[in-house]
């Protein structure tokens, strides 16, 4: 396998695990809005809630971000192979936005599935209102990225 195909290969592998990590991303937030909206604490449906939630963080989450992350940087160290500019392509703004909305990501990753901690403790942190809003987060987040990283403005 050329470089290229191994770099076309890895590519497409991290395109789709930042879909799945994007889905638990805008999932979550939403089961939290519904969790918060009818789900008394201690219920049933709060526990069902809660296994829900879990599931997602476990099974979607937490798997696709470590994929993601790894291919990244697969793609990253390829890039380096490619190109003739080594690592100086980390400096371009394109790539800048990108590593900003990674490093965006993992944060907001991370203060969801913290949030899990108040739902089990019986708290509501934040009204529904609150979750819906933020929901849409992963996406703005996501659409700065693509476009930098397309176009790669600023760069090459």
């Amino acid at each position: 396998m050329t470089l290229e195909q191994t770099y076309n290969l890895v590519r497409g592998l991290h395109i789709l695990a930042v879909i799945a990590w994007m889905a638990g991303l805008l999932m979550l937030p939403r089961l939290y809005a519904y969790h918060t909206e009818t789900a008394e604490p201690g219920s049933a449906f709060d526990a069902h809630f809660q296994r829900w939630e879990g599931k997602v963080v476990r099974i979607i989450l937490n798997p696709a971000m470590v994929l993601a992350f790894l291919l990244g940087l697969g793609l990253i160290w390829l890039d380096v192979r490619r190109h003739t500019d080594g690592w100086g392509f980390l400096a371009q703004p394109w790539m800048l936005v990108k590593l900003a909305g990674v490093a965006f990501l993992i944060w907001w990753h991370h203060y969801i599935a913290r949030a899990r901690k108040g739902f089990a403790a019986g708290r509501r942190d934040h009204p529904a209102k609150f979750w819906r809003m933020t929901n849409e987060l992963p996406f703005v987040a996501a659409i700065l990225m693509v476009i930098a990283v397309t176009t790669e403005f600023g760069g090459r």
